[in-house]
């Protein structure tokens, strides 16, 4: 245990003085944690780095970024608290909160991905800026007066420190509400503390065994945590799970129905991770629960031992059974060996550790020290900007399929939108109604998921061009690192109809570009067949392989699949600059092709390799113009 604590302490890296040395940051990214803790909520597509958790940091304690400049995130999650607040509500920039700060410390190790006491926010990135907006808390809300989130952004590039370190993070001088989110989530979740009693005991037993280091007590109140009511024990890790003592995502609420304005609060169905309940010198980090309610752990026990049952919500694991809520015959001296069980659980670094307090000085400033120098401005390469396919959107197999890969070395920020409604101004009909839109990662992993736009990520959507005519397409937002990934377009309740699938580069000063990208989806004839659209930018030309495939993605145990597709590249006016029927036709494109590993695996597909300036074109797939039940990808 002594070499696991010794690798928690850090150099302060001038900290106090308000410098921050770029080329000498602290160890956000490779901190060392017990083997133990399994659990991490920390996506693929946002892991942390040490320079973003970096400019998390500094995001995290300016005042700046509150309205009149008077609160921080750190106001209300403090450092010598577990990054919770001791006051029973917070103060903001209008009034206090309506519930109690929750604790941050260990946010990451958990597989609950909602966040909030009631859940509202699907990711930690999502939750950050939250407060931020909210008119109460720190005024950026947009409504009665207040400045408009995009209003922050454009003060935060007047700073000069922010450019540079959002270059240093993400790889270019943009800043916008996505990388505000991820900066910050990034910091968020490299706070974490595994240097407590319980540890030092975890590491030399398991759960169900006394551990060497505890007292007789604690011992006895770690059996009744573990233990389920039916066997004598308390049941709190049916809900709060060892060893990162985090929250069920299935569970309900836990009878504290009050809420701090008054009135009845049922919505509460989340908690922070159960370690650093109290500091390290054994004082509480009241108030806990969502309204504030309990001061000690004395009374926080006496709760669930004497649950309310009026309470539709209640967690089934705190009902008794036959109805009612739990009753726990617990005696006086185990209530003290639980409350000493839980006063285990909190360590000592997280509420000291330099590289998690505040970056300014006590004047209020910041220094970057060896920042490094920007590179000097050249024309911009061939890329592509944007990709998309409009077809038929029908079920299953038949769903519209969008992969794509990013190549670089700093994350890029993608746009993916999928429309169907607003459609109806190109003249097209049977529309699908109401898209629905995922991301996956390379393993299918669901990253993002989105049916209307205007659900999540609405003010980041606003402030692009990108904003859809109907409220019920759907738009994800965010910055994925190198790897491939998989859009998915389906119509909401197993509908079909005409759909459009579109991803678009935000920041094309990003050294990381989207790549080889492709669809897969039914083809038809007329208006249902394949149309893809792409978008070359920069100021050179470059090499473009398009394929239309079909016979062979019988290797991906598809049937019904495209027998002989048509290829047709035209440019932005619509007019045909190439077709081809049969990729051996052209012996020069042939040729290319199967250099570049690019030669399709059956003779009646078709490709087109060649070289094409910057701008629009547009690709379509067909055969012979008859209707034919086709999956096909479309790569370019």
């Amino acid at each position: 245990m002594a070499a696991f604590i010794a690798s928690q302490i850090v150099v302060e890296l001038h900290a106090q003085d308000g410098v921050i040395d770029l080329a000498a940051l602290p160890n956000y990214a490779n901190q060392k944690k017990p083997a133990y803790i399994q659990k991490d909520n920390a996506p693929a597509w946002n892991q942390i780095s040490d320079a973003g958790a970096t400019l998390g940091r500094v995001l995290f304690y300016d005042k700046r970024l509150s309205r009149n400049e008077t609160v921080s995130c750190s106001s209300c999650h403090q450092q010598e608290h577990a990054f919770g607040d001791i006051a029973r509500v917070s103060s903001g920039v209008a009034g206090t909160t309506g519930r109690h700060a929750m604790r941050l410390a260990n946010a990451r190790f958990g597989s609950e991905l909602h966040f909030f006491w009631d859940e509202r926010a699907t990711t930690l990135e999502n939750q950050v800026t939250q407060p931020i907006k909210n008119a109460t808390e720190m005024g950026f809300s947009g409504s009665g007066g207040d400045p408009a989130f995009s209003d922050l952004i454009s003060k935060l590039a007047a700073i000069p420190e922010y450019p540079a370190l959002f270059n240093f993070a993400f790889g270019s001088r943009t800043i916008d509400e996505t990388r505000v989110q991820n900066a910050i989530a990034q910091f968020v979740r490299s706070i974490q503390s595994f240097d407590s009693k319980y540890d030092a005991g975890r590491l030399a037993a398991a759960d169900n065994q006394p551990f060497p280091n505890f007292t007789a007590s604690e011992n006895i109140g770690k059996q009744l945590f573990l233990g389920p009511p039916n066997q004598g024990g308390a049941g709190c890790a049916a809900c709060h799970r060892p060893p990162e003592f985090d929250i069920d995502p299935n569970s309900r609420n836990n009878g504290v129905t009050a809420a701090i304005g008054g009135g009845t609060d049922l919505t509460n169905t989340r908690s922070a991770s159960l370690r650093n309940l109290v500091g390290s010198a054994g004082e509480f980090n009241t108030a806990y629960m969502h309204n504030g309610s309990f001061t000690t752990l004395a009374a926080v026990i006496n709760h669930y031992a004497a649950i309310p049952a009026d309470n539709p919500n209640l967690d089934a694991r705190l009902r008794r059974p036959g109805g009612g809520g739990q009753i726990l015959n617990l005696t006086a001296q185990q209530r003290v060996d639980l409350e000493a069980f839980l006063f285990t659980l909190s360590g000592g670094a997280v509420y000291t550790d330099q590289r998690w307090s505040s970056p300014f000085s006590t004047a209020g400033t910041i220094t970057l020290i060896n920042v490094p120098p920007t590179p000097t401005p050249t024309p911009p390469s061939a890329q592509p900007l944007n990709i998309s396919t409009r077809l038929e959107v029908g079920t299953g197999d038949n769903a519209m399929i969008g992969g794509f890969i990013i190549t670089g070395n700093h994350p890029k920020p993608v746009l993916i939108r999928a429309l169907g409604p607003s459609l109806s101004n190109l003249g097209l009909t049977g529309l699908l109604d109401d898209p629905v839109l995922e991301l996956h990662a390379a393993n299918g992993d669901l990253l993002f998921q989105n049916d209307n736009w205007k659900d999540e990520q609405r003010s980041q959507i606003e402030v692009t061009p990108f904003q859809p005519a109907n409220d019920r397409e759907a738009v994800i937002i965010a910055s994925l690192p190198a790897a491939a990934y998989t859009a998915v377009l389906t119509g909401k309740d197993q509908t079909s109809g005409i759909g459009l699938l579109e991803i678009y580069d935000l920041d094309q000063a990003v050294d990381s570009q989207l790549a080889n990208i492709s669809t897969r989806g039914f083809v038809g004839a007329q208006n249902n067949v394949m149309i893809g659209g792409f978008i070359l930018g920069g100021n050179n030309s470059t090499r473009v392989a398009i394929r239309g495939l079909g016979p062979s993605l019988s290797q991906f145990g598809l049937g019904n699949l495209l027998a002989d597709p048509t290829l047709e590249l035209h440019d932005a006016n619509g007019a045909i600059l190439i077709a081809n029927d049969n990729w051996t036709d052209d012996p020069a494109s042939a040729a290319l092709l199967g250099a570049n590993g690019l030669a399709p695996s059956n003779s009646n597909e078709s490709a087109i390799f060649r070289f094409t300036t910057c701008d629009k074109k547009q690709v379509r797939i067909m055969k012979d113009d008859l209707r034919i039940s086709a999956i096909v990808p479309i790569a370019s």
